[in-house]
């Protein structure tokens, strides 16, 4: 179960790194990153940001090239929240491929509909 603390924590992390991969993203066009969600520990020292990369076949480069900038997301991160937060937490960033799976279940129903008639 999530405190308070951790569900307000995980709100202002998930708008600020929103904010960042939006000024990132400006610069490749094509591609959208956006920020589905934000888990952050019960000690407040990790956070698992799960994000969703449009086009999705582009994700697995997109994930390595932030895991490859995570310290400096972080550091542009602390920069942000340095009156909200005393430290932030540490990063990793996952793929949410929740999308992927609803269109998936889409397709599946589509075609079943379609044998139906």
């Amino acid at each position: 179960m999530e405190s308070t603390r951790q569900a307000k924590i995980a709100r202002l992390l998930q708008k600020e790194l929103s904010e960042i991969f939006r000024q990132q993203t400006a610069k490749t066009h094509g591609v959208l990153v956006s920020v589905s969600a934000v888990r952050v520990s019960p000690d407040l020292s990790i956070a698992r940001a799960y994000l969703s990369v449009f086009p999705s076949d582009k994700a697995k480069e997109i994930l390595d090239s932030i895991n490859h900038s995570a310290k400096s997301i972080r550091y542009e991160l602390a920069q942000r929240v340095r009156y909200q937060l005393r430290k932030t937490p540490e990063l990793t960033f996952h793929i949410d491929d929740s999308l992927d799976y609803i269109d998936k279940i889409d397709s599946l129903l589509g075609a079943d509909r379609q044998e139906a008639e």
